[in-house]
């Protein structure tokens, strides 16, 4: 089982907040000045990164809790930060939620029990998440 005291969750949890901490930095960075398009005047450039983000915070949450790492509601918290700091209109909240419930779900219909293909799913997200937040850190303005 997946616990939260063990040296791979610390590892992970390290990762993931150091993902979280560059995503938070990155997007309270103010925006690129650039007239909105008409159609999408809320879109941003980075948007299928921080989608992709959402998506795995959902995955994550899932994993986490179903391997037993007793985090609560931390990545749910962390989605919940993600949107305040992007979610600037109905319809983007909307997108970020649907990209977190997306990820949530299609691991909760892969797994109903905590395995070794979940506990290297949840690494790899990990790892995935950390790098497009570092990504992002970097292109920040």
């Amino acid at each position: 089982m997946y616990r939260a005291g063990s040296s791979g969750a610390r590892a992970c949890l390290a990762a993931l907040a150091g993902m979280s901490l560059a995503a938070s930095a990155w997007a309270q960075a103010p925006a690129p000045t650039s007239p909105p398009s008409p159609t999408t005047s809320d879109a941003k450039p980075y948007d299928d990164k921080l989608m992709r983000l959402s998506e795995i915070l959902g995955a994550v949450h899932y994993l986490r809790e179903l391997c037993g790492a007793n985090d609560g509601q931390k990545w749910r918290d962390q989605m919940r930060e993600l949107m305040d700091t992007e979610g600037s209109s109905a319809l983007r909240r909307a997108k970020l939620t649907r990209s977190f419930n997306n990820g949530y779900r299609a691991y909760s219909r892969t797994y109903s029990a905590c395995s070794q293909s979940a506990q290297t799913a949840i690494t790899r997200f990990l790892t995935e998440g950390a790098e497009i937040a570092d990504s992002l850190a970097k292109t920040a303005p």
